[in-house]
Protein backbone atom coordinates (compact mmCIF):
# COMPACT_ATOMS: atom_id res chain seq x y z
CA UNK A 1 0.00 0.00 0.00
CA UNK A 2 1.78 3.14 -0.77
CA UNK A 3 2.86 5.41 1.93
CA UNK A 4 0.12 8.51 1.06
CA UNK A 5 -2.35 6.16 1.35
CA UNK A 6 -3.18 6.33 4.64
CA UNK A 7 -2.40 10.10 5.22
CA UNK A 8 -4.70 10.52 2.46
CA UNK A 9 -7.59 8.62 3.90
CA UNK A 10 -6.65 10.65 7.49
CA UNK A 11 -7.15 13.76 6.08
CA UNK A 12 -10.01 13.06 4.13
CA UNK A 13 -11.77 12.02 7.46
CA UNK A 14 -10.72 14.60 9.18
CA UNK A 15 -12.59 16.91 6.63
CA UNK A 16 -15.81 15.53 6.68
CA UNK A 17 -15.61 15.20 10.64
CA UNK A 18 -15.13 19.23 10.29
CA UNK A 19 -17.79 19.36 7.28
CA UNK A 20 -20.32 17.06 9.34
CA UNK A 21 -19.77 19.01 12.67
CA UNK A 22 -21.35 22.04 10.86
CA UNK A 23 -24.66 22.87 12.05
CA UNK A 24 -27.22 23.84 9.49
CA UNK A 25 -30.08 23.36 11.16
CA UNK A 26 -29.03 25.73 13.91
CA UNK A 27 -27.72 28.16 11.27
CA UNK A 28 -30.81 28.28 9.77
CA UNK A 29 -32.55 28.68 12.93
CA UNK A 30 -30.41 31.65 13.59
CA UNK A 31 -30.70 33.50 10.68
CA UNK A 32 -34.37 33.10 11.30
CA UNK A 33 -33.80 34.61 14.68
CA UNK A 34 -34.40 31.55 16.52
CA UNK A 35 -31.88 29.02 18.80
CA UNK A 36 -32.98 25.77 18.42
CA UNK A 37 -31.48 24.50 21.10
CA UNK A 38 -33.97 26.61 23.07
CA UNK A 39 -37.10 25.64 21.36
CA UNK A 40 -39.18 22.65 20.46
CA UNK A 41 -37.14 19.52 21.34
CA UNK A 42 -33.97 21.55 21.52
CA UNK A 43 -32.56 18.93 18.43
CA UNK A 44 -30.23 20.84 16.13
CA UNK A 45 -31.68 17.83 13.17
CA UNK A 46 -34.47 18.87 10.32
CA UNK A 47 -37.19 17.51 12.19
CA UNK A 48 -37.13 20.08 14.89
CA UNK A 49 -36.06 22.74 12.25
CA UNK A 50 -39.54 21.71 10.39
CA UNK A 51 -41.40 22.09 13.55
CA UNK A 52 -39.88 25.35 14.68
CA UNK A 53 -39.35 26.97 11.07
CA UNK A 54 -42.08 25.22 8.85
CA UNK A 55 -41.79 22.45 6.62
CA UNK A 56 -39.94 23.98 3.25
CA UNK A 57 -36.77 24.96 6.51
CA UNK A 58 -36.82 21.75 7.71
CA UNK A 59 -36.55 20.14 4.28
CA UNK A 60 -33.78 22.61 3.19
CA UNK A 61 -32.16 21.35 6.64
CA UNK A 62 -32.46 17.64 5.70
CA UNK A 63 -31.10 18.43 2.18
CA UNK A 64 -28.07 20.09 3.92
CA UNK A 65 -27.40 17.07 6.33
CA UNK A 66 -27.43 14.82 3.88
CA UNK A 67 -25.19 17.20 1.64
CA UNK A 68 -22.33 16.60 4.92
CA UNK A 69 -22.68 12.83 4.06
CA UNK A 70 -22.84 12.80 0.32
CA UNK A 71 -20.05 14.93 -0.60
CA UNK A 72 -17.11 13.55 1.49
CA UNK A 73 -17.90 9.94 0.57
CA UNK A 74 -17.38 11.13 -2.82
CA UNK A 75 -14.38 12.75 -2.52
CA UNK A 76 -13.09 9.89 -0.53
CA UNK A 77 -14.10 7.44 -3.37
CA UNK A 78 -12.84 9.53 -6.18
CA UNK A 79 -9.79 10.13 -4.32
CA UNK A 80 -9.53 6.22 -4.19
CA UNK A 81 -10.53 5.40 -7.68
CA UNK A 82 -7.67 3.96 -8.67
CA UNK A 83 -7.80 0.40 -9.23
CA UNK A 84 -5.89 -2.60 -7.01
CA UNK A 85 -3.16 -2.75 -9.68
CA UNK A 86 -2.45 0.66 -9.94
CA UNK A 87 -3.03 1.02 -5.90
CA UNK A 88 -1.88 -1.71 -4.09
CA UNK A 89 -4.74 -1.91 -2.07
CA UNK A 90 -7.62 -4.77 -2.26
CA UNK A 91 -11.13 -3.47 -3.10
CA UNK A 92 -12.19 -4.53 0.18
CA UNK A 93 -9.81 -2.05 1.59
CA UNK A 94 -10.80 0.66 -0.67
CA UNK A 95 -14.20 0.10 0.20
CA UNK A 96 -13.24 0.61 4.08
CA UNK A 97 -11.34 3.65 3.66
CA UNK A 98 -14.51 5.28 1.82
CA UNK A 99 -16.52 4.33 4.06
CA UNK A 100 -14.23 5.47 7.34
CA UNK A 101 -14.47 9.10 5.38
CA UNK A 102 -18.19 8.56 5.16
CA UNK A 103 -18.71 7.52 9.16
CA UNK A 104 -16.26 10.49 9.94
CA UNK A 105 -19.36 12.74 8.74
CA UNK A 106 -22.09 10.90 10.25
CA UNK A 107 -19.80 11.64 13.76
CA UNK A 108 -19.10 14.79 13.12
CA UNK A 109 -23.17 15.83 12.62
CA UNK A 110 -24.11 13.44 15.77
CA UNK A 111 -20.92 14.74 18.39
CA UNK A 112 -20.27 18.18 16.43
CA UNK A 113 -16.63 19.93 17.50
CA UNK A 114 -18.58 23.40 17.03
CA UNK A 115 -21.08 22.49 19.65
CA UNK A 116 -19.60 20.62 22.28
CA UNK A 117 -19.56 17.26 21.12
CA UNK A 118 -23.35 17.18 20.62
CA UNK A 119 -25.69 17.94 17.66
CA UNK A 120 -28.33 15.34 15.81
CA UNK A 121 -28.85 11.91 15.27
CA UNK A 122 -27.71 11.13 11.92
CA UNK A 123 -30.32 10.06 9.56
CA UNK A 124 -29.84 12.52 6.58
CA UNK A 125 -25.86 12.44 6.61
CA UNK A 126 -25.98 8.40 6.93
CA UNK A 127 -28.40 8.69 4.06
CA UNK A 128 -25.93 11.13 2.51
CA UNK A 129 -23.46 8.68 3.18
CA UNK A 130 -25.15 5.64 1.36
CA UNK A 131 -25.98 7.26 -1.61
CA UNK A 132 -22.29 8.33 -2.00
CA UNK A 133 -21.43 4.58 -2.19
CA UNK A 134 -22.94 4.30 -5.17
CA UNK A 135 -24.62 1.82 -6.55
CA UNK A 136 -23.08 -0.60 -3.35
CA UNK A 137 -24.96 0.96 -0.59
CA UNK A 138 -27.41 3.68 -3.02
CA UNK A 139 -30.19 1.03 -4.03
CA UNK A 140 -30.66 -0.50 0.03
CA UNK A 141 -30.15 2.96 1.22
CA UNK A 142 -32.99 3.97 -1.15
CA UNK A 143 -35.04 0.82 -0.12
CA UNK A 144 -34.66 2.32 3.81
CA UNK A 145 -35.92 6.07 3.13
CA UNK A 146 -38.63 4.13 1.63
CA UNK A 147 -39.49 2.09 4.74
CA UNK A 148 -39.15 6.07 6.49
CA UNK A 149 -42.13 6.55 4.21
CA UNK A 150 -44.15 4.14 4.41
CA UNK A 151 -43.38 3.82 8.37
CA UNK A 152 -43.57 7.85 9.06
CA UNK A 153 -46.60 8.58 7.53
CA UNK A 154 -48.63 5.12 8.43
CA UNK A 155 -47.47 6.41 12.23
CA UNK A 156 -47.17 9.36 12.19
CA UNK A 157 -44.14 9.23 14.43
CA UNK A 158 -40.85 10.71 12.13
CA UNK A 159 -38.69 8.49 15.00
CA UNK A 160 -40.45 5.33 14.39
CA UNK A 161 -40.12 5.87 10.51
CA UNK A 162 -36.11 6.52 10.93
CA UNK A 163 -35.65 3.56 13.66
CA UNK A 164 -37.26 1.40 11.33
CA UNK A 165 -35.22 2.79 8.51
CA UNK A 166 -32.03 1.93 10.37
CA UNK A 167 -33.10 -1.57 10.54
CA UNK A 168 -33.78 -2.43 6.63
CA UNK A 169 -30.89 -0.74 5.80
CA UNK A 170 -28.33 -3.53 6.56
CA UNK A 171 -31.17 -6.10 6.28
CA UNK A 172 -31.82 -4.19 2.40
CA UNK A 173 -28.24 -4.74 1.98
CA UNK A 174 -27.69 -8.36 2.31
CA UNK A 175 -30.82 -9.41 0.47
CA UNK A 176 -30.29 -7.48 -2.27
CA UNK A 177 -26.80 -8.86 -2.35
CA UNK A 178 -27.69 -12.36 -2.68
CA UNK A 179 -25.53 -14.88 -3.67
CA UNK A 180 -22.74 -13.12 -4.77
CA UNK A 181 -19.51 -14.43 -4.00
CA UNK A 182 -17.49 -11.44 -3.69
CA UNK A 183 -19.63 -9.65 -0.86
CA UNK A 184 -17.82 -11.54 2.16
CA UNK A 185 -14.56 -10.58 0.09
CA UNK A 186 -14.91 -7.91 -0.95
CA UNK A 187 -17.97 -5.67 0.05
CA UNK A 188 -18.22 -6.94 3.92
CA UNK A 189 -17.35 -2.87 4.94
CA UNK A 190 -20.44 -2.44 3.20
CA UNK A 191 -21.71 -4.70 5.65
CA UNK A 192 -19.78 -3.53 8.58
CA UNK A 193 -20.74 0.18 8.33
CA UNK A 194 -24.85 -0.21 7.59
CA UNK A 195 -24.52 -2.05 10.39
CA UNK A 196 -22.42 1.02 12.37
CA UNK A 197 -24.41 3.17 10.63
CA UNK A 198 -28.19 1.50 11.93
CA UNK A 199 -26.94 1.00 15.44
CA UNK A 200 -25.52 4.82 15.59
CA UNK A 201 -28.55 5.86 14.74
CA UNK A 202 -30.75 3.48 17.05
CA UNK A 203 -28.65 4.91 19.67
CA UNK A 204 -29.57 8.61 19.40
CA UNK A 205 -33.19 7.68 18.95
CA UNK A 206 -33.37 5.78 22.67
CA UNK A 207 -35.02 8.76 24.37
CA UNK A 208 -37.54 8.41 21.38
CA UNK A 209 -37.75 4.36 22.14
CA UNK A 210 -38.72 4.99 25.95
CA UNK A 211 -41.41 7.80 24.85
CA UNK A 212 -42.51 5.66 22.07
CA UNK A 213 -43.03 2.57 24.43
CA UNK A 214 -44.98 4.75 26.90
CA UNK A 215 -46.81 6.64 24.75
CA UNK A 216 -45.56 9.85 24.92
CA UNK A 217 -43.68 10.75 21.55
CA UNK A 218 -45.57 13.33 19.54
CA UNK A 219 -46.40 12.68 16.51
CA UNK A 220 -46.55 14.59 13.43
CA UNK A 221 -48.13 17.95 13.31
CA UNK A 222 -47.97 17.84 17.32
CA UNK A 223 -45.95 19.30 19.41
CA UNK A 224 -44.04 17.76 22.45
CA UNK A 225 -41.22 17.52 24.25
CA UNK A 226 -39.37 15.17 22.29
CA UNK A 227 -35.30 15.16 21.76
Amino acid sequence: MPVQMPITVILLALGAYLLGSVPFGLLLGKARGVDLRTVGSKNIGATNVSRTLGRPWGILAFFLDMLKGLAPTLAAGLSLAAGPAESGISEATRNLFTLLVGVAAVLGHNYSVFLRFTGGKGVATSLGVALGVYPDLTCAALVAFGVWVVVTLASRYVSLGSICAAVAFPVALVLMSGRDEGFLTNDWPLLVCSSLLAVMIIYRHRKNIRRLSNGTEPKIGKKGPAV
